[in-house]
């Protein structure tokens, strides 16, 4: 795996780039003192000190030798995890600066009327709704996407639609129980991600969301509620919609990128490109198989000739190294 390969990854992580350049460093060269560093990544002693000590928190270096001098890099295991609870800490950030955000804006005196900022639609006329919102778009949608849903069927025109005509960027953090439907999958996901939808993946979204550009947004109430409700809220400019807005962006960085075609060079078959895009989106066996309308046998199957093919030796390894080599 080259340096260029790992940094998007690290980044990913919440790693700072010149804490990532000091441990690309270290990767290549192996034990090295402060000063070394230092010299081989062009950048001040004291400034080294400082990503040494952030790699040392983040438990990817360790200190050796016998005065502790050489900084080493260590068995990442737990140095992800610590960072992996960082990012989602972040997540929890976002969402309680959300909530207190709505707080503040319900307790607000404000001239402009509540009504004219949040709206409730209900009953038959929120898929009219969300069909007219979205064809209204002129820049970007963003979307958090999880189950229930009000439109009818799977397949949306709208985004295809807007897709097509190339003006409109769409970003989509899908919760897993979305693609383990196979209908939703096959019929949605997918045709979307291959017209252009960058596509992203969380175990579970924390609210049902769809901003259209900067002008409004839509918000469905909790799962609990919404099938027997049927009610979506329509957020207009606000503090609220703003931070909407940066509960999106918080999201999106900590899910894991979902792709629709592998790569024109990678040497695994088409359906085991779409296995090991299910196993990196966190979709289990029975789901996997589901999904490409085969046995688990044959899953496991797939799943051995490709860890062979890679010289993984666990699910986790394999996944890593379809990423790296752009398998998926």
């Amino acid at each position: 795996m080259s340096d260029g390969d790992l940094t998007p990854h690290l980044a990913k992580l919440g790693l700072p780039a010149d804490q990532i350049g000091v441990y690309r460093f270290l990767l290549r060269t192996g034990p090295s003192t402060v000063e070394q560093i230092a010299e081989g990544c062009g950048s001040a002693v004291i400034r080294t000190k400082e990503c040494v000590r952030g790699l040392l928190n983040a438990g990817l270096v360790g200190a050796d030798g016998p005065d502790g001098s050489a900084i080493t890099p260590v068995p990442p295991g737990s140095g992800l995890q610590i960072l992996s609870r960082r990012r989602e800490s972040e997540l929890e950030q976002a969402r309680v600066a959300t909530l207190n955000a709505y707080d503040t804006f319900r307790r607000a005196i404000s001239p402009q009327r509540t009504d004219d900022l949040i709206e409730v639609v209900t009953g038959t006329a929120i898929a009219q709704r969300i069909q007219q919102m979205e064809l209204s778009a002129r820049t970007e949608v963003r979307r958090l996407d999880s189950p229930p849903y009000f439109t009818a069927g799977h397949v949306n025109n709208a985004e295809l639609e807007q897709l097509g005509r190339g003006e409109v960027a769409y970003r989509v953090v899908y919760a897993r129980a979305s693609i383990e439907d196979p209908g939703r999958y096959a019929q949605n996901i997918q045709p979307c991600v291959a017209a252009g939808e960058q596509a992203r993946v969380l175990p579970e979204v924390p609210v049902k969301l769809t901003i259209v550009d900067q002008q409004f947004a839509t918000v469905s109430l909790p799962v609990a509620e919404a099938d027997v409700n049927r009610q979506l809220l329509v957020v207009r400019p606000s503090s609220l919609l703003s931070a909407l807005v940066g509960l999106f962006e918080a999201s999106w960085r900590l899910a894991v990128p979902l792709t629709a075609g592998a790569q024109a060079t990678s040497p695994v078959q088409p359906i085991e490109q779409r296995l090991l895009g299910l196993l990196a989106a966190g979709a289990n066996d029975d789901s996997i198989a589901r999904q490409l309308g085969v046995s688990r046998r044959t899953v496991f199957r797939h799943l051995q000739r490709l860890m062979d093919h890679a010289g993984a030796t666990s699910r986790f390894q394999l996944a890593a190294h379809a990423v790296r080599h752009r398998w998926i």
